[in-house]
C-alpha cells in the first residue's frame, strides 16, 4: 500500500482501494474468527461444542484467504 494520507481532503487513490477491496475477504475472516473467539471467552456457561466448531471453522477460513491473498500476490509480483 502507499504511505499513509493523514490529511482529510484526500482520498484514496484507485491503487488503494483495489488492495483493500483485494484484502477484504481476509479482513471479513478474521472479524468472524474475533466473534467467534469472543463468544467462546465469554460465554456464561461455557463454550459449546457448536462454539468450537464455529471457532474451527473461523480458523480455517482466515487460513484460506490468507493462502489465497498470497498466492494472487505471489503470482502478482512474478508477472511484474
Amino acid at each position: 500500500m502507499t504511505e499513509p494520507n493523514h490529511s482529510p481532503e484526500i482520498e484514496p487513490s484507485g491503487a488503494d482501494l483495489a488492495q483493500i477491496e483485494q484484502e477484504l475477504p481476509l479482513i471479513e475472516a478474521e472479524v468472524l474468527l474475533l466473534d467467534a473467539q469472543i463468544i467462546v471467552l465469554t460465554g456464561d456457561a461455557g463454550p459449546t461444542e457448536l462454539d468450537w466448531q464455529r471457532l474451527r471453522r473461523a480458523q480455517r477460513r482466515v487460513l484460506r484467504e490468507a493462502r489465497d491473498l498470497l498466492a494472487v500476490r505471489s503470482a502478482a509480483v512474478r508477472a511484474a
